[in-house]
């Protein structure tokens, strides 16, 4: 399904060439907001359309408008499709959203790019006895993919908003609850409790989560007049009761900056008050890990025992010629079939043949680990042929 176009946007996305933006619109357009963004100046995502040769900038919850980021198709003029976001987050093409598309698109926006997830869920395993989890904050699922994907076992989740917990229980628990997947309020004793009774029933690996942290930019965590913080303190809290062998917890990296670095000091602390040895923060680039965009997140990790986690390597880069580059916008959409805007179905039929080593991969034709060899391959092939390149023409 693509979003469909004003008649006033229409005439904007004519003018906008791949990899362009708002300063490509002749100023002869009538809009508000343009004039706006003139006289101030704006991000050069704003207005943006895709290149079908790079990844794509961040999928943010508003991908359904034009204005508000890097979103227009890089060869179509329309803006890119729920499936498409999906895939440029990384999500496998047999995870169905669900819901109202208002819903989805924030689904979608908010997740952590499962691909990225895999590579946090990689990185601790080998320290692991339990290969299990708890999600908190749990969302679509998109950190609950990433660990699935390697072969991690989900014991438990917990989700306050009924749109997202439906799509993730139809993904996860065949739309089944049960024990432990629980939508509502996690500052709630009840749900508190039932989620924490899981360490009764076994021991758990690892407990994740993104718990907001907007209160820290002010007083911090430990201020019980804000609370946003209550959000944390849960998490904190459940981390305590449940012991698991591991917590991982992800945030924006605005959070590495609050009050000139002072809030994940705090943050740290915490989770030290309470027996965890915490390694330093990790900011990841979504690129450098196989996800076709360029987004960043930050991962706090600890563990019960003192483990110094290995530096996390990337997977793909610009630079380092020994890696296979980031994925791009025409290797993660470019073979699905050409949609006009406002057209689309829940499902449509078509002949669809997956390309590229990711579009199978999202297919799940391969897992991770044949994508990846694959795509070191594909770039080994390439060097080899430029450099015959070379020699015929010296």
């Amino acid at each position: 399904m693509a979003p469909g176009f004003s008649e006033l946007e229409w005439s904007m996305v004519k003018h906008i060439p791949p990899g362009g933006n708002w300063q490509n619109i002749p100023v002869s357009v009538p809009s508000k907001r343009l004039e706006q963004i003139r006289r101030g100046g704006g991000r050069t995502t704003y207005y943006g359309r895709l290149r079908k040769d790079k990844p794509s900038y961040t999928i943010s919850t508003y991908f359904n408008r034009i204005g508000n980021g890097c979103h227009i198709h890089p060869e179509q003029n329309r803006l890119i499709s729920i499936r498409e976001a999906a895939r440029l987050q990384s999500f496998k093409d047999s995870f169905v959203f669900h819901t109202s598309k208002a819903s989805i698109y924030k689904q979608i926006g908010n997740a952590v790019p499962p691909i990225l997830a895999r590579a946090i869920a990689e990185l601790i395993e080998k320290h692991l006895e339990k290969k299990n989890f708890v999600d908190l904050f749990a969302g679509a699922g998109g950190m609950s993919e990433g660990f699935l994907m390697q072969g991690f076992q989900i014991l438990g989740a917990i989700e306050i908003d009924k749109n997202f917990f439906e799509t993730f229980l139809k993904n996860h628990k065949n739309g089944n609850g049960g024990d432990y997947f629980i939508n509502g309020d996690i500052t709630s004793d009840e749900n508190k409790n039932e989620l924490i009774n899981i360490k009764n029933k076994q021991k758990v690996g690892v407990v994740v989560g993104g718990p907001p942290c907007q209160g820290f930019s002010t007083a911090g965590w430990r201020n019980p007049e804000d609370k946003r913080n209550q959000l944390f303190n849960d998490f904190v809290d459940i981390v305590k009761n449940i012991r698991p062998e591991f917590f991982v917890m992800e945030n924006v990296p605005g959070i590495l900056s609050m009050r000139k670095g002072e809030a994940v000091k705090e943050i740290i602390q915490s989770f030290e008050e309470i027996g965890y040895h915490v390694n330093s923060p990790i900011k990841l680039k979504a690129e450098e890990f196989g996800v076709p965009q360029k987004r960043r997140r930050v991962f706090i990790i600890g563990s019960l025992k003192k483990i110094t986690l290995n530096e996390i390597k990337p997977l793909f880069s610009e630079e380092d010629k020994n890696l296979p580059k980031p994925i791009t916008v025409e290797e993660a959409i470019g073979s699905l079939p050409p949609l006009e805007a406002n057209e689309g179905e829940f499902e449509i039929e078509t002949d669809y043949f997956p390309k590229s080593p990711y579009e199978k991969f999202m297919a799940g034709e391969i897992d991770f680990k044949i994508f990846y060899n694959l795509q070191k391959n594909l770039e080994i092939a390439s060097s080899d042929s430029n450099l015959i390149t070379v020699n015929n023409s010296s």
